[in-house]
C-alpha cells in the first residue's frame, strides 16, 4: 500500500509540475521595439502582407469594442489576425474543430506604465499537445512562419 500511496503522490506532483510549465509556455510574450501600439499594429500588418501566402483579416481595437458596451479601457489593446490559407485548409480538411483557433491572432497592447507588448499563443506547443495534422502543420509551419513574421518587431 505505501508503495501506491507514493505512485500516485508523485504522479500527482509530476501532473502538477508540467501543467505549471505548459500555462507559463502557452503564451508567448515580447516587448515591441516601436514606441506605440499602432506603429506596432502597422508594422505587424506590413510583415504579414509581405510574407508569402499570409494575409490579415482584420485588427480588432478592443478598446474600441469593449467602450459600445460602456465598459471603458486605458490601455490600448488591439487584435491582430493572421491567417495562411493553405495552412488552414490543412488543419481544416482533417480537423474542423480547430476552426475555433482561426485565424491566428496577435495581441498588441501597452502595459501600465506605456510600455508596448506582444503576445499570442505558442502555437508549436499547443501543436503537440493535439498531434496528428494539427501538430505537423501549426507546429511546423506556422510556428516558424509567425516567428519569422514576429522577430522583426520584437527586442
Amino acid at each position: 500500500m505505501p508503495i501506491l500511496i507514493a505512485f500516485l503522490l508523485g504522479a500527482a506532483v509530476a501532473v502538477a509540475a508540467m501543467s505549471a510549465v505548459m500555462r507559463s509556455r502557452m503564451i508567448e510574450i515580447a516587448a515591441s521595439r516601436f514606441g506605440s501600439v499602432e506603429e506596432t499594429v502597422t508594422a505587424l500588418e506590413q510583415g504579414i502582407a509581405a510574407a508569402e501566402g499570409w494575409s490579415s483579416p482584420g485588427t480588432r481595437d478592443l478598446n474600441g469594442m469593449l467602450a459600445k458596451h460602456g465598459v471603458p479601457l486605458a490601455p490600448k489593446v488591439r487584435l491582430v489576425e493572421m491567417c495562411k490559407a493553405r495552412y488552414a485548409a490543412e488543419v481544416l480538411q482533417d480537423a474542423r474543430h480547430f476552426a475555433t483557433l482561426m485565424p491566428c491572432a496577435v495581441a498588441v497592447y501597452e502595459d501600465d506604465a506605456g510600455r508596448v507588448w506582444l503576445s499570442r499563443m505558442n502555437t508549436g506547443l499547443l501543436a503537440k499537445v493535439f498531434g496528428g495534422t494539427v501538430a505537423r502543420v501549426m507546429g511546423g509551419g506556422v510556428a516558424v512562419e509567425e516567428k519569422r513574421i514576429l522577430g522583426p518587431l520584437t527586442r
